[in-house]
């Protein structure tokens, strides 16, 4: 039966549906081919093979039975963001009030929340690049104006505080970092923190960061904006479980915010989310608490993984890389005739089966790069570097 309805959708949904980035057209394509019995080595997600902490899963088993399905507190738990608060303070030295927390199904709502408080259409949000490839999504469905501010590539990814002040103007709103980042694995040192706060502050300007691979450091300390900086008028930080915590899919993150913001993310949280799982929140609870030696070998895990992958690295003909200090990922630099991070990325996957992440999607500075994840276990990335090596080879 024909229809004469035409369908309507919002500009935000047209925003959102027109945003076929080629990033994740590789890494769609290997799943498919994976998913049809073929030979593929996945090293373009971030998920980790590692298993979430036994008794973690056991916390959240003993809540549902305990009948912890129901409603939760919009703000979340008062359990939960205690633990929060108090780890706050002992990371910052600065008092924490629980209810300066907030907690969301993951911090991609927490940070789009947090933005959808604070901003509105046309907005100027200054970001560093290259940044995790999910914020832009976030940017336009609020259709913000992202400013973007390279990293400097040549020199480790490092944070370049000049250029970031020069890239805000009387319209910056806000002003978004990530730290240790994603997906270079630097660490913004605490006296570019600082100042940069004090700079926000004094321009009237909304600091964010994201600090969710606070907990996966290597080389260097991470510094939480919130000791860094002098003031928390402007400060909102973002973290979560995900990565740390091997709980990708449990979906649990949180924001720590002056309590006027916090007021704001709760209205509209249960104007969108409406509260996060009691028994997730439980277990989450529990692997804050319990999580030392946990976390002590996720990190050791992903250092081996990170030195393998750059050793690698530095023997094969057209590929180099900066050693990460942090995260789980690494950015290879591809110098062959010809080739930028795309066609690399795309010929290799269609060559060797091997599927990496080209660097375009996280800003033009990384155009000749790919992004490699940690998060398969040496077993996985040396086949999968063998066949890498082959590759670049056939290329030289």
């Amino acid at each position: 039966m024909n229809s004469s309805f035409e369908a309507h959708f919002s500009a935000m949904s047209t925003r959102l549906e027109g945003d076929d980035s080629p990033v994740w057209a590789v890494h769609d394509e290997a799943l498919e081919r994976q998913s049809n019995g073929e030979d593929v080595y996945l090293l373009s997600v971030g998920d980790p093979d590692l298993a979430t902490l036994p008794t973690t899963i056991r916390a959240a088993i003993d809540s549902l039975e305990k009948g912890r399905t129901h409603y939760a507190p919009g703000r979340g738990e008062l359990g939960l963001r205690e633990i929060i608060a108090d780890i706050e303070l002992r990371a910052s030295g600065k008092p924490c009030d629980p209810d300066e927390v907030v907690i969301y199904p993951g911090a991609t709502n927490a940070i789009y929340s947090v933005l959808a408080c604070l901003l509105d259409t046309g907005d100027d949000i200054v970001v560093m690049e290259p940044m995790y490839v999910g914020y832009d999504g976030i940017f336009k469905s609020l259709a913000l104006n992202k400013i973007g501010v390279p990293l400097d590539v040549d020199s480790g990814f490092t944070f370049d505080l000049a250029s970031v002040k020069a890239a805000v103007t009387d319209t910056t709103r806000l002003v978004f970092i990530n730290t240790p980042g994603n997906p270079a694995g630097n660490i913004i040192p605490a006296a570019k923190l600082q100042e940069l706060a004090a700079f926000c502050l004094e321009r009237n300007i909304w600091l964010v960061c994201d600090e969710v691979y606070s907990m996966i450091t290597f080389d260097g300390e991470h510094i939480s904006l919130r000791k860094a900086a002098q003031s928390l008028d402007n400060v909102i930080i973002v973290d979560g479980m995900s990565k740390s915590h091997a709980m990708t899919g449990w979906r649990l993150g949180w924001t720590v915010a002056p309590k006027k913001v916090a007021d704001r993310l709760l209205a509209f949280t249960s104007s969108t989310i409406f509260g996060c799982c009691q028994f997730v929140q439980d277990a989450a609870a529990h692997a804050l608490v319990n999580d030392e030696e946990y976390i002590n070998g996720v990190r050791e895990e992903y250092r081996q993984r990170r030195n393998y992958v750059c050793e690698r690295v530095g023997g094969i003909l057209g590929l180099s890389c900066d050693v990460p200090a942090a995260g789980m990922f690494v950015m290879i630099h591809v110098d062959l005739a010809g080739t930028d991070g795309l066609a690399f990325a795309e010929n290799l996957l269609a060559e060797q089966g091997v599927s990496v992440l080209p660097g375009i999607g996280f800003g033009d500075c990384t155009e000749h790069y790919v992004r490699v994840s940690l998060a398969q276990p040496i077993t996985t990335l040396r086949p999968a570097f063998d066949r890498i090596e082959a590759y670049c080879e056939r290329q030289a």
